[in-house]
């Protein structure tokens, strides 16, 4: 220990779903918890594309980690970012704030956009990780309707009406399905010179079918239900290029393009920069994505009291590949730390980590979800209903559960989607490309033909 004087010191980075319910398991464990996170917010991620179609709004998926841990009497929280760690001295260094000791460390920062070495898509092609993202995302949907009002170039009003989403996994048919909504029914009645019903929605994904991690049935439901609903999926198609106004996409051996000013980007995550640091500094393996290579404990290699957890973490001990980054896996290896901690601090041992997997869920859009429940596949109203209970179940704060069930509930009747805000300032790439309806005054001015404004 540090200082024999004091409880053993436990350092949790990141107030994800891991570092969170880490820290909630410890409240009454005879030690000193430091959670750090350079948000002061927990952010309930499975939600954020509702955040980023405009149904729920930033602060009903988010909870203060102070309001959270409250009565953790022997827990604090630090609002600073993680710059270096010194695994031998037990140290956390951190941007503003002394370097902070530990007994036991526990990272767990997750992951971020992934562009497969293509950074400058990002411009175009923003991601959903954070509350930031999710805003920018949704100021981006509605302005491209409210472009398109004032589009008078068939072919330009077209192309603000198309939306590429890349990436077939949960995240891109939640965004195909959402956003096929706010074209159908949200937004119905409301321009005078567009139709959002005639929107284009194209969801690329480069394997042969829809969720690839989920089974082949599941699959083809999914993508039966999204072209139902007016989606063009395209499968074995690979994203060659990205352009303000202009996709690239290989389809076997073709070369299509895709005019469209709106491009979301829902295919690849690689692990945060704790992923490098730890590699560098704990002499870790880490896989292609940068997530660090575990033990069977969620311990590093050669350092038994440095942990990583949640999505930040390869854990290869169970199946014939690694665990996958959803909130289940986080939360289950969270508890399992605070209890292998508290295990060891009378002496014990705790078995390996194993993942009790209850299924997977997706949903497509309202009255439709596809669900593997592992003994039973479910799709339709039915696995819609449950993936609605289980999402509002896990939310942290009883207030955010009430208040996303009355959302849901009101959206449900109305279809209407009271968060459609466009917010923040556009970014220049963005306001680039919406037309200029601006005009000057032409008193005591004579302008020629080719200079004069429309």
């Amino acid at each position: 220990m540090n200082q024999t004087n004091k409880k053993p010191q436990v350092v949790i980075i990141g107030g994800g779903f891991a570092g969170l319910n880490a820290a909630k398991a410890l409240k009454n464990a005879p030690v000193d918890v430091t959670l750090i996170d350079k948000r002061n917010f927990h952010l309930f991620q499975p939600l954020l594309y509702q955040v980023a179609t405009g149904t729920l709004s930033p602060a009903d998926i988010s909870t203060p980690l102070r309001l959270v841990l409250r009565n953790h009497r022997n827990t604090q929280v630090i609002l600073d970012e993680v710059i270096d760690l010194d695994p031998d001295a037990q140290q956390v260094i951190l941007n503003d704030h002394p370097p902070v000791p530990y007994d036991t460390l526990i990272v767990a920062t997750g992951v971020s956009h992934h562009y497969f070495g293509n950074d400058h898509w990002k411009a175009y092609a923003p991601g959903l990780k954070t509350v930031e993202d999710a805003v920018n995302m949704r100021r981006q949907i509605f302005a491209a309707f409210e472009a398109a009002e004032k589009e008078s170039d068939p072919e330009q009003q077209k192309a603000w009406l198309t939306f590429v989403i890349v990436g077939g996994g949960p995240t891109g048919v939640e965004l195909a399905g959402a956003i096929t909504e706010i074209a159908n029914s949200s937004l119905k009645g409301d321009y005078r010179r567009i139709d959002p019903g005639d929107a284009e929605i194209i969801l690329i994904e480069g394997l042969d079918r829809l969720l690839p991690p989920y089974t082949p049935d599941l699959s083809e439901k999914a993508e039966k239900t999204l072209v139902s609903r007016g989606v063009t999926v395209m499968t074995k198609a690979m994203v060659t290029d990205i352009k303000a106004d202009l996709v690239t996409v290989k389809v076997n051996d073709e070369i299509q393009q895709i005019s469209a000013k709106t491009v979301l980007w829902a295919a690849g995550v690689k692990a945060s920069k704790m992923g490098e640091i730890i590699a560098q500094r704990a002499q870790a393996k880490i896989d292609r994505s940068g997530r660090v290579m575990v033990e069977s404990d969620l311990s590093v290699a050669g350092y038994p009291n440095l942990f990583v957890i949640g999505d930040l973490a390869n854990f290869s001990h169970q199946g014939d590949k690694p665990l996958p980054g959803v909130a289940p896996v986080a939360v289950q290896e969270g508890k399992y730390i605070a209890k292998l901690i508290q295990k060891r601090l009378i002496g014990e041992t705790l078995e390996p980590f194993t993942y009790s997997d209850a299924g997977s869920l997706a949903v497509i859009g309202q009255n439709a979800a596809v669900i593997d429940l592992k003994f039973i596949h479910l799709s339709g109203f039915i696995a819609w209903f449950i993936w609605v209970w289980a999402h509002i179940y896990y939310l942290i704060e009883f207030d955010n559960k009430l208040i996303v069930m009355l959302e849901w509930g009101w959206n449900y009747f109305t279809h209407g989607r009271g968060a459609r805000l466009i917010t923040g300032e556009a970014s220049s790439d963005l306001a680039s490309l919406i037309p200029d309806t601006s005009y000057e005054p032409s008193i005591n001015k004579v302008e020629s033909p080719a200079t004069a404004k429309v």
